[in-house]
């Protein structure tokens, strides 16, 4: 799946994370447990089996979404789209295999009015969300990977 490379916002970012696919993989699929680890989700709302068309709701700083599964290829890609506040989000994670870890890929695109007339600051929040919880889930993919996790 591919995010709105059109849109008026997009951002991007990358990390490698010290830990096997399937260990990134169990972390960002657990949607329920995604505030455990990722300090800028306050509560999911998951019911349902992983795949495609599954709808979830949850709460990020002190925006509601409502989000639908696109895709679920594990250990490899997953991926939702959801509309907030008359923004339509598109986020994809790819993960691969690279130097004994995990490359991990994230890319979010915004569209609606808001992003339309605030660009430089829709763009910056977006990049900002990337960057936090891609390193969110490199801290918590490397903890449980870690042979002496408690």
């Amino acid at each position: 799946m591919e995010i709105d490379k059109g849109a008026p916002a997009t951002a991007e970012g990358s990390v490698q994370i010290a830990a096997p696919p399937a260990t990134v993989w169990s972390v960002i699929s657990d949607l329920s447990g995604w505030p455990s680890w990722n300090s800028d989700v306050r509560s999911v709302n998951f019911q349902g089996s992983l795949s495609p068309g599954t709808e979830f709701r949850w709460k990020s700083g002190r925006a509601s979404l409502t989000s639908t599964l696109q895709v679920v290829d594990p250990p490899r890609e997953i991926a939702w789209s959801g509309v907030s506040m008359g923004i339509k989000a598109v986020h994809v994670f790819r993960f691969e295999p690279n130097d004994g870890g995990t490359l991990a890929r994230s890319e979010e695109s915004f569209r609606g009015v808001i992003p339309s007339v605030l660009k430089g600051f829709s763009r910056k929040t977006l990049q900002r969300g990337i960057d936090s919880i891609l390193a969110a889930l490199r801290t918590e993919a490397e903890r449980r990977a870690s042979p002496e996790r408690p």
